[in-house]
């Protein structure tokens, strides 16, 4: 495995990146992880190597580097629940500063940086994202229906809006999915939200992963959940296997 920090130009300055690709020779599809609000850590850094273990190029950009590089807030080791609160405070002032304008931009950035790396394979990307991050992801790909083949997103947004949410989906072409928390979505947001994609013709799966509270994925914070975390793999490594070209 190959591992490697990288800088991605932007309109708006250097993005600092992290990057993890097989070490074998060739060229690999092409992946863009958004990682959660809490950021690049190592655990980030750990589901980026898995992911290119199965013959992906991933590159996880750091989408607050308008406030400064990695760590951007320093995080505890885990985020537990009394360490939870302070983290989340010092993390909201960036989230709203991260305009939809900024997200369009730095997408446009992030997808030519990315297929343009040596290692990278011809040809469409995958988008997969967390939290705030799976929101990212969608948007991502709703503006590069050209570029975008797949896109995941986990314990993140979508949905929460909907009137936003119903242009957001009317504009995806990649095929979808998305595993949501119990207690992000309700059985009748999901239905609200399914119906959206039913009604743009979407290619997607969209369902509540039991037993799972914000953040499942995430095992270096107290709402971690192994059961979600391996439904996660089960669902992205498939969708990326039939949507993207391997050599």
């Amino acid at each position: 495995m190959r591992t490697k920090t990288l800088t991605i130009p932007t309109p708006d300055g250097q993005a600092d990146a992290f990057a993890a690709h097989p070490d074998r020779d060739g060229r690999h599809p092409g992946v863009l992880m958004y990682a959660d609000a809490f950021g690049i850590r190592p655990v980030l850094r750990e589901m980026a190597r898995e992911l290119a273990g199965h013959g992906y190029y991933v590159l996880v950009p750091n989408f607050f580097y308008r406030h400064g590089p990695t760590p951007v807030v320093e995080l505890p080791e885990y985020i537990g629940e009394e360490a939870r609160p302070a983290v989340v405070a010092r993390l909201m002032p960036l989230i709203r500063t991260h305009t939809a304008e900024r997200v369009l931009s730095d997408a446009d950035a992030y997808l030519s940086f990315l297929t343009a790396q040596p290692e990278v394979a011809a040809g469409p990307v995958a988008v997969t994202g967390y939290c705030i991050g799976g929101l990212l992801a969608m948007r991502t790909a709703a503006a590069h229906p050209g570029r975008v083949a797949a896109v995941a997103g986990f314990h993140g947004p979508v949905g929460s809006d909907g009137p936003d949410m119903h242009r957001l989906v009317s504009k995806l072409t990649a095929q979808v999915h998305l595993g949501h928390a119990e207690t992000d979505m309700t059985p009748e947001t999901l239905g609200e939200l399914n119906r959206a994609l039913d009604a743009a013709g979407v290619d997607y799966t969209s369902e509540i992963y039991p037993g799972t509270v914000h953040g499942f994925t995430m095992s270096d914070t107290d709402t971690f959940s192994p059961s979600g975390l391996r439904l996660h793999w089960e669902r992205l490594l498939p969708l990326l296997g039939r949507t993207l070209t391997h050599d």
